[in-house]
């Protein structure tokens, strides 16, 4: 499933399972989501969810809508025999939840701030040796790579794990084929494998942010090669660390 080709900022998600969703009923479906894309369009983050399941015994028919702002899932269903019926229902429960949502956000200041998403900003734990980075990525060396931005392991993980909500197919595979520490990995792999072609005059802690989408879209379409690469990746990582004694 892949976001809707779209000018709107809202990125649309559909899932449907048992039901037969023609072109013109998803069209009529989109077009109903003007005004909620208007709510939404100063957020960084604004990906809507639309789950619609048929259920042949019962001849009706299942809508959920789940819409992932920052810092937050909004989540409504309904059930109806008529799904622009469920769907209605839904979008107005969503669009006062939105609402609740964004008179909670503590003052216009920080509601300035998450819209223009310089909250939670990417910060290492401690400074980057930038040198010893070039000098890693020269000799091909991944390990001195990852050791030279480890101050940067924690934030990135943390920040992925909020990323990783964007996508709910993925985030609910958690814990069962994949782990967040899989995320983290192939950030770091693909800054590795694209260092030296990163744009000049970005700080590098906003290109590691750009990198989060594409690591875990990656993972998500190619899930066996990309752990066959993480786990040569921690192969060759754990076997440069010291061995204590016996």
């Amino acid at each position: 499933m892949q976001p809707t080709d779209s000018p709107r900022q809202m990125q649309t998600i559909f899932d449907v399972h048992q039901y037969n969703l023609s072109e013109a009923e998803r069209a009529r479906l989109e077009d109903n989501l003007d005004g909620l894309t208007r709510m939404v369009e100063h957020f960084p983050v604004a990906d809507l969810h639309i789950m619609i399941e048929g259920n042949a015994r019962s001849n009706g028919v299942s809508v959920k809508l789940s819409l992932i702002l920052p810092g937050n899932t909004l989540v409504t269903n309904d059930r109806d025999p008529v799904l622009s019926a469920a769907f209605e229902r839904c979008l107005n429960a969503i669009s006062d939840l939105v609402q609740g949502y964004k008179a909670k956000l503590d003052g216009q200041d920080e509601r300035n701030k998450l819209e223009k998403g310089t909250t939670h900003d990417l910060r290492p734990t401690r400074d980057i040796d930038l040198s010893a980075v070039d000098r890693a990525v020269a000799a091909g060396d991944y390990a001195a790579f990852r050791a030279a931005l480890l101050p940067f392991e924690d934030p990135v993980q943390a920040r992925g794990g909020r990323w990783v909500q964007r996508f709910p197919e993925y985030e609910a595979r958690i814990g069962k084929d994949v782990k967040l520490s899989d995320v983290t990995e192939e950030i770091f792999l693909i800054a590795f494998d694209r260092y030296e072609s990163r744009p000049e005059g970005l700080h590098l802690s906003e290109w590691l942010s750009s990198l989060i989408d594409p690591a875990i879209r990656a993972l998500m379409t190619r899930t066996a090669e990309e752990k066959d690469n993480i786990n040569m990746a921690r192969t060759a990582l754990n076997a440069t660390q010291p061995i204590g004694p016996a």
